[in-house]
């Protein structure tokens, strides 16, 4: 059985159509205003910039927005998308403080995808900017871990203790301290580092092991056993269960600000 067809005329849509007149398609590519005794023409980050250029002018930008945008992608572990953003609130801003923030955070973002030395540039970029400000103690601890990763302990040392030096009220930065310095069998001098660290809020499983690794060094063995207990009670396992060690990871300033308004009320020690 076939289908009757209607032979009577259907009126088709004649559509929208065109504006008249109508500006029509450009298929050549723009015409970029780039000067080739300033720029390497084989770079290819210059069309990127160029592209940001064209489509934003510096007033357009909200380098402050931006930056939040950024440390979202960070809260989310959306790391690539943060370095992205943070390197262009980095190119935009002109507020130093910012952008001293967003390379700092571009190389936390970096050092979680484990891009170990554009982690390292970048903190040394944040540190070349202003190396006292209130982003330099966390730019420096986190050199320091970003140069443990890759093996240069003994230039992590010294970057931990500059951060500590910047801001003696840094509790994740007296943490790194005393691990490089155990690290160097200086225990002594570590087991303060620890003490800071835990005074000033730095509390956890980590802070309190290697803690006690320091007293294990000094001969200490009863409080050390102690120590090492409430290291895994806090973390949840077994006595003796075997962990591995490593400083602190870096942290976006945000989180620093927000564990420094919880260190300011601390007390007390181990």
């Amino acid at each position: 059985m076939t289908d009757e067809r209607d032979d009577r005329d259907h009126e088709f849509s004649s559509g929208q159509g065109f504006s008249d007149p109508y500006e029509g398609f450009d298929i050549d590519p723009p015409e970029f205003e780039v000067d080739p005794d300033k720029v390497d023409p084989v770079d290819s980050r210059v069309l990127t910039d160029e592209l940001d250029r064209r489509t934003l002018a510096d007033d357009d930008v909200d380098v402050e927005q931006l930056l939040e945008v950024g440390l979202s992608y960070i809260g989310i572990n959306r790391y690539e998308q943060a370095t992205d953003a943070l390197e262009r609130v980095a190119r935009f801003a002109e507020d130093e403080k910012i952008e001293q923030e967003a390379w700092t955070n571009k190389g936390a973002a970096h050092a979680e995808l484990g891009e170990w030395d554009a982690a390292i540039g970048a903190y040394r970029e944040a540190l070349n900017i202003d190396d006292e400000s209130e982003h330099a103690a966390t730019a420096e601890t986190d050199l320091a871990f970003a140069l443990w990763e890759s093996g240069r302990t003994e230039q992590a040392l010294e970057h931990a203790e500059r951060a500590v030096e910047v801001d003696p009220r840094f509790a994740q930065g007296w943490y790194n301290r005393g691990f490089f310095l155990l690290e160097r069998g200086l225990a002594e001098d570590a087991r303060n580092a620890f003490d800071n660290a835990i005074r000033l809020g730095f509390r956890n499983a980590e802070v309190v092991e290697e803690k006690a690794r320091a007293l294990e060094e000094l001969g200490e063995y009863d409080r050390a056993e102690e120590l090492a207990e409430e290291a895994d009670e806090l973390r949840g396992k077994p006595s003796r269960t075997a962990t591995s060690r490593s400083p602190s990871t870096p942290t976006s300033t945000t989180a620093r600000k927000r564990a420094r308004r919880r260190s300011s009320t601390a007390s007390g020690g181990a």
